[in-house]
């Protein structure tokens, strides 16, 4: 049986931190705000692979107020969940993801984004999938107030899954 996961993460522009989307550092004056590197496209991940087998979301496994999590790697995250995934019997097919931001421009950093979640997730380059997109000037994210992510994915699981 095939699960579908979606993933869903928003984050607020702040000054002084680094810009880290899907494990990777872009260069920017600013990064995004988060109790973790903020990475707002692994988080997506993250969601839509604990959402394919409802098993709950970020906060509840890596919650805020733990002061492990701290400024932790989110790809370190992704592994716990791709851990959590693999003990119930999933095996992740692919992850199709998009970052929603009007700045910066993303496009020379998509492979490696792309690269980094693959590897973090064991799989092959070409079952990831990492687009971005302009809000074009509309709401939050086009007065660029923040970042978001969506992720969808498809998880294998035997039996009833």
């Amino acid at each position: 049986m095939i699960r579908v996961g979606l993933g869903i993460d928003v984050h607020p522009w702040a000054a002084g931190r680094p810009l880290i989307l899907g494990g990777v550092e872009i260069p920017s004056e600013r990064g995004l705000l988060g109790h973790s590197d903020a990475d707002v496209l692994t988080h997506a991940v993250a969601e839509a692979l604990l959402g394919a087998l409802g098993l709950g979301d970020l906060g509840q496994h890596f919650p805020d107020t733990d002061p492990r999590y701290r400024g932790i790697r989110s790809l370190i995250l992704l592994r716990e969940v791709l851990g959590l995934v693999r003990a119930r019997g999933g095996r992740v097919q692919n992850v199709d993801s998009t970052l929603i931001a009007q700045a910066p421009r993303l496009s020379e950093w998509l492979d490696p984004m792309k690269k980094a979640l693959a590897q973090a997730l064991e799989l092959p380059v070409d079952r990831v999938s990492v687009k971005a997109k302009s809000p074009e000037g509309l709401g939050l994210l086009g007065r660029e107030e923040g970042m978001a992510a969506l992720a969808v994915v498809g998880v294998e699981v035997g039996g009833d899954g």
